[in-house]
């Protein structure tokens, strides 16, 4: 076990852990440490601790100290200093006429290094426009070309559910989505429905993955025949996954057919199998996301 306290240097950004170096550190407070990247001034997110080895990336970098009023002068300046050299930069680019849109610029504490975030449609030849920046700057710089779902991250909005987007506000880390899930949930497999903000699947469809699948397993699926708990036989018309009820259209014993709402625990049926995918849901699935692709519309979080 090793003791480590955990620091983020964006919001929602990744929890990187740091050795205290014997400074008695709190969650909340800023420090000073070193990264690969330079000296960098951060937040510490998750306070002392005790963590297994094999969770440590080495080598585990200590804290230089906690940060002073005269560091957070610094890194107030470098805030300002930003806005500064992300407006310089948009003039280079339309000097340079290069096709990339500018995201986001940091300056690392120590003023080592200055990192401009774009994204593009391609790959850029942007070796004139990092000489022309260092001119300016007398430092180095770093361009950086990122994915549509990092460019959302850090310039956030508002989701369709009308709150701040989770990759902004909490998410560390986007967790792999496919359209699976948002067939697992019996959602509409029209794009513009599923995508977030980016263009991608909602990483929200993620978070109720698991909760689905179990429920889904104790339920028939659409067209399958159940036998009732009045000992009538009936095809599945459409289930209610979170209330656990289904619609079966039984046969009564004038031959006439009636649609009847049962729960779930009164019918008797072949329990589905977790692991068990048809084909056609399988080739609808690979279709639909070929097609994504083919429009250059793709759902897939693959960035």
């Amino acid at each position: 076990m090793v003791n480590v306290i955990g620091v983020r240097f964006r919001k929602a950004g990744k929890i990187y852990f740091f050795d205290p170096a014997g400074y008695d550190i709190y969650e909340g407070e800023n420090v000073i440490v070193e990264t690969a990247r330079g000296i960098e001034y951060g937040r510490v997110v998750l306070g002392p601790r005790d963590v297994e080895d094999d969770k440590i990336i080495q080598p585990l970098k200590p804290v230089i100290r906690p940060a002073t009023p005269e560091d957070d002068e610094i890194e107030r300046k470098n805030k300002e200093k930003e806005k500064e050299a992300f407006a310089i930069c948009l003039e280079k680019i339309k000097k340079h006429g290069l096709e990339m849109k500018l995201i986001d610029c940091e300056y690392t504490f120590d003023n080592n290094k200055v990192l401009f975030y774009f994204t593009a449609d391609g790959r850029i030849d942007f070796r004139e426009l990092v000489k022309d920046l260092a001119s300016v700057f007398k430092t180095r710089i770093e361009l950086r070309q990122i994915g549509v779902r990092d460019e959302t991250k850090i310039v956030g909005g508002i989701g369709i559910c009308g709150r701040t987007l989770c990759c902004h506000e909490h998410l560390s880390e986007f967790a792999p989505v496919s359209i699976k899930m948002a067939k697992e949930q019996n959602l509409s497999l029209n794009p513009t429905k599923i995508s977030g903000v980016c263009g991608r699947l909602m990483c929200c469809l993620k978070n109720e993955e698991e909760a689905y699948e179990e429920l889904n397993s104790r339920l028939p699926n659409v067209g399958d025949i159940v036998t009732t708990s009045d000992d009538l036989k009936g095809e599945v018309q459409s289930v209610s996954v979170l209330k656990q009820l289904v619609k079966v259209i039984v046969t009564l014993e004038n031959d006439e057919k009636e649609v009847r709402e049962y729960k779930v625990d009164d019918l008797k049926f072949r329990p589905k199998r977790k692991k068990e995918k048809t084909i056609i849901e399988d080739e609808e699935l690979k279709a639909l996301e070929l097609l994504e692709k083919k429009e250059g519309k793709s759902l897939l979080n693959d960035d």
